[in-house]
């Protein structure tokens, strides 16, 4: 073949394949021919795994490769006979293109078409044959039956892949050949069917597979997982599904079944959804117990927690309308039932797309449906539900029946909105439709929908509007208009207005009166009186031009209310005044009667006391929930329709009087303070220059003599009164914000926020932390009480420190990996393992570095008595430790490796220390000075045992044993060796004829060799280790993780009973993953980000070519010849920018610590107690490779990132597109929703569909889909990012969710505490649950700058000190940012996470709060 040939050929491929140059030398995974199919193309998803396997096998038998691509072509021919979707035609030139070039390859003339099935079919066995299928799967279950899995998963997994990565090719050869032929030889046939069946867990699976089982997940085994499915299969009150209903059969049927058949649900939504119940139902049943027995059954406690979490905002909303649930008594509903209730629900909300932003909506498509269902259920016929089938062409469809109606009109507003520049009042936005069921007149709406209803007519287009005359049937909106207006300054805060002009008011006054208050100054602060109804009066006026729009189609009620305060205000006003001024009038007058101002004062304090009743009441629980519950009574009703608008958000904002007393006493302190600085600092210095400036008359001005003359210089009395009352008006925030620092601090140090402000605190407190860790971040342990004699302390201390040592450990590789200490640092800082038997605790070598050679230099040159010398040592606790490990831990080394002989002289030498100690004599039975000789006697020993055993090392460890004997027996010891003269006979006569000490066992035991290698260290580092870590980021993680060790926080539960959550990150189109284009692309100063990166973070760079095996002279350009050191070296700058690569690294840190967390609670308290020293318990190494630690992982942690257009970028070969591929492939928990546009024919026109996915890395290197939930239209109809949010919240699980942006990041330590986290909702902060947690966020790019810095550390204080206020005493925290923890299904019953509506939540993040505030 020509040159030119070959290389047209490789640019074909190269274009199938997506792939861009240099993608294979940067570690991006490059697919085969299929590459991506396009979109228009993608409802055949054989198509793209019969390319894969056409490229796969190419090699092998090129003439099959030919034939799979002709069958592909074939089925995109079928599919788009025109070619007029989206790259189709591309696709289809570019295949063909293939196949001829595989014709031309050919020497022999022309193919014989006829023979390819018989050529697959030849295949098909040969295939089989090469890799031994057979085989392959016995190898297999016997691994797995012997147990080695459970200790060396890799081999598994390998073994694991392979399989499918085979059974998965025949699976496609098989399929090719039953499409192409129906003729198949029986024996052929039945290998065929032996094969499918082994493919089972072939298919796509979110985290529990459900439709098809799985022998490698142990999440299938988990009792509560295997209870929750059979909770749902299909009971006996369940009509029987007809008998055209396709049913898998790898499955039984259950009741998602027969709500898809009566509904027309999605199959995939049905999936997605029939998951996520067994998920939530799993993870609640495993709080309260473990299932027993051979067919575990869920408790109804756990059913009910369920179903009234879930239907929560249903039931409050019937019983707001005053209407009956689809049920007449909740005791009487069957557990049975409820799934079946909670099952419907889920299932409209997951196929809801943007209707999902109107909560009551949502309680409306249920109402009805559950009762259309209830009807079926009473028929025992399972039949298409009637507002599924209405006007539908293509039969029973959710999807086209009941949502595309509201998505149309919603979509018809969203774009007559001119992309937010409209008036809020010209379009209705996603809060008008949803206020629109708020009240019964929704029900006028009917079921099915009444589509010619005003709700359902289209808005006119803007253009159109004013050139058309007459009346609209349009629907307005719903009860509130949003009018842009500076008056909503007033309108909005309008009571902080009045309450500081009135106080301000009085202020003046009482100075005015110099302090004084008689008769006179009281009849002058009843002024106030006018004041204040004439400044309601203008909030009245405020509030009915503010409610312009809505006039129509609010209720009456509201609208009469409006005006009612408009005229009581008005009359009040008027009324209020006349009394005042006429009471003045005759208080002036000699004779006058003070009849009038009697009046004035009964009247105002009747309104007051009227006011200050009721507000008092109202915070009153007891009294709040009294008038909900009489609130269709009518005089309670009239009340409070007089106080406040009935609405069905916002009628629970009130807390308990214990938290309203401090709330008050909170601001009664800052107002207090404000108000006697306004005061005395403020108001009375300028009561006598007023005076003076009033009562002067002889002063000439030079051009305002017409504003200020003859009007008592009323310009300069302004003039000198504006600054004043401009910084009152101001000054509360000042005030504020001084008492909530004191405040916020003085929460931090009741709840011991602080405790490690530096690293010689860390060091002074280390010996602490594993009895804090315990009590915070472990389970409870039996057994562990604080009254114990001192062995026990020893034991339990020791036992501490031997369960926080993996936790530490783990810290600390994750540090070294991230790049941020050295190894040596890294050994310095890791813990032992403390599981062996010596009688004390091993502390890590960076607090007992250099102790030995001090205690050794104070014991040469003391001349003090025993008691003194240890006294001096012991004043550093360190330092006590250290001589104490040397002495036993050169006791148990030399026990080890020593013979009989040499056992009883190291008995007798420490029995005769033992001796001297208790004696007190120690100073004189041995010659300290000569501590120096045998600690290096003793160094040279270890520094032999720690290598590697050969015969010449072995020779010189017998002589160094024999050195240390000489030593201690001829320079050292200063005791009387008769009293044990046959033991030291025996020992000299050994030694007189050299075969003392001649037999060593060298150290092989993996504890020892620990200690010996530890010990070395001990006796080698003379350098204080007192600056380790030296990175300033280390410290700061290592600082704040251990002071949180000390802080209040609920107890951990056992990762088994913890609450399951999600990560939620939105992604557009940022940067994931540094390309070395990027890296070394240098800016107008010549200055490449690679270089800039090295320049602030040296030491990091310097640890990262120390990680990758390379010196640190290296320079960059040396890394490029070697694929792997260019992909680390994109993760390593990657890992210090704003890229989703960091983020997904530090999210799925959440999936390690709980692997870890698992891993080491394996067994039970007990077993744990009694196993206490034993290696399993505290050995982690393969914690990751755990079958069980993962599925448990799996089932309380997910993590989806919603990469909008990642659909696009693929068909576009964006970069970004490759590197999320290979974050997947990095990370197998990590799952990317995205939004497909599909271009396919319908009725010889283009029509553009909308998909929401799920995908997920398989083993092929490619993305795999595992949901595909078809949308009504275009989910971007508001702002883009909750909209991004709404779409994929659908394949969340579990019961939080947190919100994390793609800028930020997570440690392993911080994921630790996530099940402490997740306990604060149950713990008691106020009358209700809370359902957003706070959590803080550390700006991790404070380093960059100086106004970076500046930033983080405002941040940081806005933190840690104002949102803490907030929380309490306050109790108006609400969401702010990112990295808070949502109650997942209380915020997805009620809209979602955040609000979408264009322009009006431009701050969508915010909106969250407020809904939990209200929709208390």
């Amino acid at each position: 073949m020509s040159r030119a040939e070959e290389l047209w050929e490789r640019l074909v491929r190269a274009a199938l394949r997506r792939e861009r140059t240099g993608d294979d030398a940067y570690g991006q995974p490059v697919g085969g021919i299929a590459g991506n199919v396009p979109s228009a193309l993608a409802k055949n998803r054989d198509i793209d795994e019969i390319l894969r396997v056409a490229d796969e096998i190419e090699d092998d038998d090129p003439n099959i490769s030919r034939i799979l691509c002709e069958h592909a072509y074939s089925l995109s021919q079928n599919l788009d006979p025109n070619s007029e979707g989206r790259g189709v035609l591309q696709f289809k030139t570019g295949l063909m293109s293939v196949i001829k070039q595989k014709l031309a390859k050919r020497e022999a003339g022309t193919i014989d078409r006829s023979q390819d099935i018989a050529r697959l079919q030849e295949f098909y066995k040969s295939y089989r044959e090469k890799h031994n299928v057979d085989k392959l799967r016995e190898e297999e279950m016997k691994l797995r039956e012997s147990g080695a899995f459970s200790r060396d998963l890799g081999e598994l997994e390998r073994k694991t892949v392979k399989r499918k990565r085979v059974f998965a090719t025949l699976k496609v050869l098989g399929t090719v050949l039953e499409q192409l032929s129906e003729e198949i030889p029986d024996e052929l046939k039945r290998v065929m069917d032996s094969d499918s069946a082994l493919t089972e867990d072939l298919v796509a699976y979110n985290i529990i597979p459900l439709d098809a089982s799985s022998s490698t997940n142990a999440i299938v085994y988990f009792p509560e997982v295997q209870a929750a499915v059979s909770a749902l299969k299909y009971f006996n009150g369940l009509p029987e599904l007809p008998r055209g209903y396709f049913l898998q059969p790898t499955r039984n049927a259950n009741m998602f079944d027969f709500l898809q058949c009566t509904f027309g649900f999605q199959k995939d939504n049905v999936a997605n959804q029939h998951e996520h119940i067994v998920h939530l139902l799993a993870n609640e049943q495993s709080r309260l117990r473990i299932p027993e027995g051979a067919e575990p059954k869920l408790d109804e406690v756990a059913v009910q927690e369920i179903f009234l979490k879930s239907l929560q905002n249903y039931i409050k909303w019937c019983d707001y309308l005053g209407i009956q649930p689809v049920w007449s008594s909740l005791e009487a509903v069957s557990k049975e039932k409820k799934l079946l209730y909670v099952s419907l629900y889920f299932l409209i909300w997951g196929e809801a797309s943007n209707i999902r932003f109107l909560p009551e909506c949502l309680c409306y498509i249920y109402h009805h449906m559950a009762r259309e269902m209830d009807e079926i259920l009473r028929q025992q016929i399972a039949q298409p539900a009637n507002s599924c089938t209405y006007d539908s062409k293509d039969g029973v469809s959710f999807l086209d029946n009941v949502i595309f109606p509201l998505y149309d009109i919603v979509s018809a507003e969203a774009a007559n909105n001119d992309n937010g520049k409209a008036p809020h009042s010209s379009w209705r936005n996603y809060d008008d439709f949803n206020e629109y069921f708020w009240s019964l007149r929704c029900f006028e709406l009917s079921w099915p929908w009444r589509k010619t209803s005003s709700f359902f007519q289209k808005p006119l287009p803007r253009s159109k509007r004013m050139l058309i005359s007459g009346s609209s049937r349009h629907q307005g909106k719903t009860s509130f208009v949003e009018h842009r207006t500076f008056f909503h300054l007033y309108h909005s805060f309008h009571r902080l207005w009045i309450f500081l002009f009135m106080m301000f008011q009085g202020l003046t006054i009482l100075a005015f009166n110099d302090g004084k208050f008689n008769a006179k100054t009281l009849r002058e602060i009843l002024s106030l009186g006018p004041t204040f109804v004439v400044m309601k009066l203008f909030e009245s006026v405020l509030d009915i031009f503010m409610m312009y729009g809505a006039y129509s189609t609010t209720r009456r009620l509201a609208v009469s209310r409006i005006f009612l305060r408009f005229l009581w205000f008005s009359l009040a006003s008027v009324f209020i005044t006349f009394l005042y001024v006429k009471a003045l009038q005759e208080e002036s007058k000699s004779n006058g009667n003070s009849v009038v101002f009697r009046l004035y004062v009964i009247v105002i304090g009747i309104y007051a006391g009227v006011q200050f009743f009721i507000s008092f009441l109202m915070r009153i629980p007891a009294c709040h929930r009294l008038t909900n519950q009489c609130g269709r009574w009518p005089l309670v009703h009239f009340v409070k329709w007089l106080r406040q608008e009935r609405h069905y958000v916002g009628r629970g904002m009130y807390e308990r009087s214990s938290d309203f007393i401090k709330y008050m006493l909170f601001w009664l302190v800052i107002l207090s303070g404000k108000f006697a600085f306004a005061y005395f600092l403020q108001i009375r210095p300028l009561v006598k220059p007023t005076k003076a400036i009033i009562i002067a008359d002889n002063i000439n001005y030079s051009w305002h003599d017409f504003v200020s003359k003859n009007n008592h210089n009323a310009l300069t009395v302004v003039s000198v009164w504006a600054p004043v009352v401009a910084i009152y008006l101001l000054d509360i925030y000042v005030f504020y914000t001084l008492v909530s620092a004191v405040y916020g601090f003085l929460l931090g140090a009741r709840d011991r926020l602080g405790e490690i402000r530096s690293l010689e605190a860390l060091h002074k407190l280390f010996e602490q932390f594993p009895g804090a860790f315990m009590d915070t971040l472990h389970v409870p342990l039996p057994n562990r009480s604080s009254h114990q004699s001192s062995v026990q302390v020893v034991e339990n201390s020791k036992a501490d420190a031997a369960r926080f040592a993996p936790f530490w450990n783990e810290i600390i590789r994750n540090l070294r990996e991230e790049d941020y200490v050295t190894n040596f640092e890294m050994e310095l800082l890791l813990m032992p393992r403390n599981s062996g038997d010596l009688p004390l605790v091993q502390w890590p070598l960076f607090l007992l570095a250099s102790k030995i050679f001090l205690a050794r230099d104070i014991a040469v040159e003391s001349k003090d008595t025993q008691d003194e010398l240890w006294d001096r040592i012991s004043r550093d606790d360190y330092m006590m430790y250290a001589v104490q490990e040397c002495y036993y831990t050169i006791k148990f080394i030399l026990t080890e490796i020593l013979d009989d002989v040499g056992r009883k002289w190291v008995e007798r030498i420490y029995d005769d220390i033992n001796a001297s100690i208790t004696k007190r004599s120690i100073d004189g039975d041995f010659k300290l000075s000569k501590l120096a000789v045998v600690i290096s006697r003793v160094t040279a020993l270890m520094g032999i045992l720690k290598e590697t055993e050969t015969p010449e090392l072995e020779r010189g460890a017998v002589r160094a044993v024999q050195d240390l004997y000489d030593v201690m027996r001829h320079d050292v010891l200063s005791i009387n060796l008769r009293e044990n003269y046959d033991t030291w006979s025996l020992l000299s006569k050994a030694r007189d004829e050299g075969h003392l000490f001649e037999k060593l066992k060298w150290p092989k035991n993996t504890d020892l060799k620990m200690q010996v290698k530890r010990l070395y260290s001990l006796l080698t580092i003379k350098e204080s280790a007192s600056s380790i870590p030296k990175n300033l980021e280390a410290r700061r993680r290592l600082q704040f993780f251990t002071n949180s060790l000390f802080m209040k926080m609920p107890r951990a539960k056992p990762v088994r009973e913890m609450l399951s959550f999600s990560v939620f990150t939105p992604y557009y189109s940022e940067i994931v993953l540094y390309s070395m284009a990027e890296l070394l692309m240098k800016n107008e100063d010549g200055i490449s980000i690679l270089f800039y990166l090295q320049k602030i973070y040296p030491d990091e760079w310097k640890n990262f070519l120390a990680r990758i095996g390379r010196d640190e002279n290296t320079l960059e350009s040396e890394l490029y010849d070697n694929p792997g050191d260019i992909l680390e070296l994109r993760f390593w700058a990657s890992y210090r920018g704003q890229t989703l690569a960091r983020t997904v690294r530090g999210m799925m840190y959440y999936r390690k610590a709980l692997m870890l967390q698992t891993y080491l609670e394996r067994t039970t308290a007990g077993d744990l107690e009694a196993a206490i020293g034993c290696d399993e318990v505290t050995n982690t190494h393969g914690f990751e490779l755990s079958p069980e630690a993962r599925a448990q992982a799996d089932l309380k942690f997910t993590y989806v990132v919603t990469c909008q257009i990642y659909g696009k970028q693929k068909e576009e070969q964006k970069p970004e597109a490759a590197d999320i591929a290979l974050l997947m492939q990095r990370n197998e928990a990590l799952r990317v929703a995205f939004i497909d546009v599909v271009e396919t024919l319908k009725e010889g026109k283009v029509n553009t569909e909308y998909y929401s996915k799920l995908v997920k890395a398989d083993i092929n290197g490619k993305d795999k889909e595992i949901y595909s939930v078809k949308l009504p239209g275009n989910p971007k109809l508001g702002e883009g990012k909750p909209e991004n949010q709404n779409h994929a919240i659908i394949f969340t699980r579990g019961n939080a969710v947190q919100t994390i942006d793609m800028n930020q990041d997570n440690y392993f330590e911080e994921a630790l505490k996530m099940r402490n986290l997740l306990e604060e909702f149950h713990s008691d902060h106020g009358l209700r649950p809370p359902t957003i947690l706070g959590v803080r966020e550390h700006v991790f790019t404070g380093s960059v700058s100086s106004l970076a810095s500046f930033m983080s550390n405002q941040e940081t204080s806005f933190v840690t000190l104002g949102q803490r206020v907030l929380a309490n005493p306050l109790k108006v925290r609400m969401h702010y940012g990112h990295p808070d923890v949502f109650d997942r299904i209380f915020h997805i019953t009620r809209g979602g996470i955040s609000k979408a509506s264009r322009v009006i939540n431009i701050s969508e993040d915010i909106y969250s709060g407020m809904a939990v505030a209200f929709a208390a």
